[in-house]
């Protein structure tokens, strides 16, 4: 079973939100050249960034790997309870995909010993 520590060398985008992802992947058209993440080109791009699903109850951390033809949980992690007062506080108690908080980032960050 794999671990964070084996995704320590993958280049994790920490500002790629869901959002972002959406836009760069699903939404053709929806971006401008400009912007911090321009829209991608070929099933090539890939991206790699972390999400909150609080889809069920306690939310999890997920490593995913997209690119224009599929998105890939490359791992999922539990919420650590610690962790989630202040995941709360930001995001209430909405149901879906969010972006991590500073703290999940800088926990994800140890975990993977950056």
């Amino acid at each position: 079973m794999p671990t964070l520590k084996d995704f320590a060398l993958y280049p994790i985008d920490w500002n790629l939100t869901p959002e972002h992802a959406v836009t760069m992947y699903l939404e053709w058209g929806n971006n401008d050249w400009q912007d911090e993440y321009p829209p991608v080109r070929s099933k090539e791009d890939v991206s790699h960034y972390v999400m909150v699903d609080s889809w069920q109850d306690p939310p999890v951390i997920r490593l995913v790997r997209r690119n224009s033809e599929a998105a890939e949980d490359l791992i999922t992690v539990p919420l650590p309870d610690e962790l989630l007062p202040g995941w709360r506080e930001a995001n209430g108690d909405l149901r879906g995909v969010s972006a991590p908080t500073p703290a999940i980032k800088a926990w994800l960050r140890e975990q993977l010993g950056q």
